[in-house]
């Protein structure tokens, strides 16, 4: 006899049963259903850690490690099977399964007390405690009305839960209208999983549900936060999935400002391509008036970028139209070539501290603003970039100068028969908008040639390089009638390195280290040159010594002038290490200079030369006691004069989860260089609970010689299961405005995040972790579990 017709007539023998308990019955409709129709089935998970069973039958099941998910082949339809406690019917026609009734087919599952099926028109009648479980989504009411094979029909009065999202609500009635979408009708949603009311929830006349394309379009909603409605709208669409884009409004922010007033913006997102979107936020000032940014971001394998606009068409105190543009672009044109372009302006010299973003906090004024584009090169030992440079440069700061262009190309190679050696050539006009100052064209060849020899314990490290330079003066300066028209100069420098790489265990405080001791000694010598007296100041400013650069050669940065050198430097630097994970617990550095004549070619502008014999002593050192606990200093010292040159000491205390520590000091004496000001203060910066849930955020920057704030920024942050609510003030004094006056200012910030619903940041959180080093923002929701965590 076929299978096919063995199926039929066991089935209609088991409906054709009247009113007889049917647990036998119904376990024999399982067995045969599920043991000789070969389709996919969704298994109850009864052992994760079963074995692999083998099989006596192509038609037999076996036990499976893990529930997975099996697409059917196309043109097959699943299998329909039921359980219950009793089960009757008519033969081919209908049948009624009662107590614990459960009717499966493929990934969707209705249980209920009652539930009555029929075969003919494939529809379903669910009575009594409903539960309809499908792809994940899961619905609970008081009865049903399905087509099963389509995966339509009605719940009345149920309780939904979403599986992509993890929200869950109410409704008068939910249409399912397919696999993908339905309708919840005068309904509820929220993601907040708490045991009594949700704390934030959407309220609305209908939600339309889109599955496939992870969308929720709620009509006449009005969002609730603790019971209170704090926002409306005819129409709010938001995402079911997390991390998928679609366009919106997005969070408002709302700050008042001493130069703003109170400011309010809504930004609304719009998702125009996969690749490219377009945020339009309007921001409306009490004390300015309206400013319009629009924000316009795009992303490709070759290309990317994204242009701002600030525009604010009438100021109400400047009485003008004011407006900022930024502006970036990188592309890749293959086989080594790329560009880029950068660009930012603004309308007048008092833009930056009238209108900075309102979702930001000052560290300081913006007064140059560049404008760029340049091409790179990059393959192997090659790599040239030619660009052209200006800048938009607000009062007081004095204009830098332009490069209209400037083409440099590095050339180097590595262990070439145990040589390393490279060239840069850089070829630059430079140009200036102020009246009357000098402008030149400049060439640069600097070759090189290094032979480093590295051993176990060891390393030898002797470096030539030659400077050529070649200037070009085109025009006059009336203010010098002695100007020359050219200049050349050609000064080699000679560089040697050497230190000892010294090792030992040993045993410290009922600990085992690895203590190093490094000494190294670097020299470099480069001949005086006369003409190097008569080289511009376009793009050099003398190198500060400091143990980020005790081991250079002592040249300033840029390419203007080489300094004549014949100095020593020696340094020794300890270590403890961890012996198994090689983390570095302790390092202690000290150096000095020595000079063996005066210095010739100076790089300030009053062109004084150093007359000492040695350069002051620099000493360094960090701890690292415990994973929550370090410690860094840095200090040098004059022993010439008996004086502290620079100090900085600092720690960081991070015994727990959100509970961090920083405290900084730094000094420097006001008479190293006519430009430097005394520097004294204390800078203490945390995140530490304050009581359950609340979280406190400061930090303090402290000029203890003025006895002032420099700035201070203090925040509050509420953490909830599934909301936050954070707040920030902050006093600033921004450097000096273009009237040459101290400016100063403070801004207040707030920020409600509902967890799952509106998780952006406004500019609150961003601040805190740029203010507080190892701050940690708020916890999130938990992703959304595998729909198989709960299967029924």
């Amino acid at each position: 006899m076929p299978i096919a017709q063995f199926i039929q007539k066991s089935l209609s023998l088991a409906l054709n049963l009247r009113r007889v308990p049917c647990l036998m019955h119904a376990a024999a409709i399982l067995l045969a259903v599920s043991g000789f129709l070969p389709f996919p089935s969704y298994a109850r998970l009864i052992n994760i850690h079963a074995p692999s069973t083998q099989l006596n039958s192509a038609w037999e099941l076996r036990v499976a490690p893990q529930l997975e998910e099996h697409s059917l082949p196309s043109g097959v339809s699943p299998a329909v099977f039921g359980l219950s406690e009793m089960v009757s019917g008519t033969m081919n026609h209908d049948s009624l399964l009662e107590g614990n009734a459960e009717l499966r087919r493929h990934a969707s599952v209705i249980k209920a007390n009652v539930i009555h099926y029929n075969s003919d028109t494939d529809f379903a009648e669910a009575i009594g405690n409903v539960r309809i479980i499908n792809n994940g989504n899961k619905f609970s009411g008081s009865d049903a009305h399905l087509e099963i094979g389509a995966s339509s029909g009605y719940i009345t009065k149920p309780q939904y839960y979403f599986g992509l999202s993890g929200g869950f609500g109410s409704a008068e009635r939910i249409d399912i209208i397919d696999g993908a979408r339905l309708v919840v009708h005068h309904g509820t949603y929220t993601e907040c999983q708490c045991d009594s009311s949700p704390a934030w929830y959407v309220k609305a006349t209908r939600f339309n549900v889109n599955n496939k394309t992870n969308l929720c379009v709620a009509h006449n909603s009005i969002v609730f936060f603790q019971g209170v409605p704090i926002f409306a709208s005819p129409w709010l669409l938001f995402q079911l999935s997390k991390g998928s884009r679609q366009s919106g409004l997005l969070p408002p922010t709302v700050m008042t400002s001493s130069s703003t007033g109170l400011a309010i913006s809504l930004p609304y997102y719009l998702n125009l391509a996969p690749n490219y979107d377009l945020t339009i936020t309007p921001r409306i000032m009490s004390r300015r008036g309206i400013l319009i940014s629009p924000n316009f971001r795009y992303l490709s394998q070759i290309y990317s970028g994204n242009l701002i606009i600030e525009y604010l068409p009438y100021d109400h105190i400047t009485h003008t139209k004011r407006y900022a543009v930024f502006f970036n672009h990188r592309q890749n044109f293959g086989h080594g070539f790329g560009g880029y372009i950068y660009y930012s302006r603004v309308s007048d010299k008092t833009y930056p501290e009238d209108l900075v973003s309102s979702n930001s906090f000052l560290l300081r004024t913006q007064a140059l603003y560049q404008q760029e584009i340049g091409i790179t090169y990059n393959n192997g030992p090659w790599s040239a970039l030619l660009r052209w440079q200006h800048w938009q440069t607000l009062q007081p700061l004095i204009a830098p100068y332009g490069l209209e262009p400037q083409l440099n190309v590095k050339y180097s190679r590595h262990n070439v028969s145990g040589l390393d050696f490279g060239a840069e050539v850089d070829a630059t006009r430079f140009s200036i908008s102020t009246a009357d100052a000098l402008e030149s064209t400049r060439c640069v060849f600097n070759p090189y040639i290094l032979y480093p020899i590295l051993r176990p314990g060891y390393f030898f490290t002797p470096k030539i390089q030659w400077h050529f330079e070649s200037y070009n003066f085109p025009t006059t300066n009336s203010r010098d009638s002695y100007q020359i028209q050219s200049l050349n100069i050609n000064v080699p420098t000679l560089s040697l390195d050497s230190g000892l790489i010294l090792d030992r265990r040993v045993h410290l405080f009922g600990r085992d280290y690895i203590q190093t001791i490094e000494p190294r000694l670097y020299y470099v010598y480069t001949p005086h040159h006369r003409n190097q007296r008569f080289a511009p100041f376009f793009d050099t400013a003398k190198s500060d010594f400091c143990l980020a650069n005790i081991f250079e050669d002592g040249n300033p940065i840029g390419n203007d002038c080489v300094a004549d050198i014949n100095q020593l430097t020696s340094a020794l630097t300890l270590c403890l290490l961890d012996p198994a994970s090689g983390k570095r617990r302790s390092r202690f550095v000290i150096a000095q200079q020595y000079y063996f004549h005066n210095q010739g070619a100076m790089f300030t502008q009053s062109r004084s030369a150093v007359q000492t014999e040695h350069s002051d002593i620099i000493m360094g050192s960090s701890f690292r006691l415990s994973s929550d606990f370090s410690t860094e200093q840095a200090f040098q010292y004059n022993l010439g004069t008996n004086q502290l040159v620079r100090a900085s000491l600092g720690f960081s205390w991070s015994p727990a989860e959100r509970r961090v520590l920083n405290a900084t000091y730094r000094y420097t004496r006001s008479n190293i260089k006519p430009s430097d000001k005394l520097i004294n203060q204390l800078v203490i910066s945390a995140q530490w609970p304050l009581a359950r849930r609340l979280y406190g955020v400061v930090r303090v920057n402290y000029d203890i010689n003025q006895n002032h704030l420099i700035d201070a920024m203090m925040g509050f942050e509420y953490d909830e299961k599934c909301w936050s609510f954070g707040i920030g003030l902050q006093k600033y004094t921004n450097g000096i405005n273009s009237f040459n006056q101290a400016f100063t200012g403070t801004r207040i910030l707030a920020q409600l995040q509902l967890k799952g619903f509106a998780n952006l940041d406004n500019g609150l959180v961003s601040q805190f972790q740029a203010s507080v080093p190892g701050y940690q923002p708020v916890t999130p929701l938990p992703v959304p579990q595998n729909r198989f965590t709960h299967y029924q």
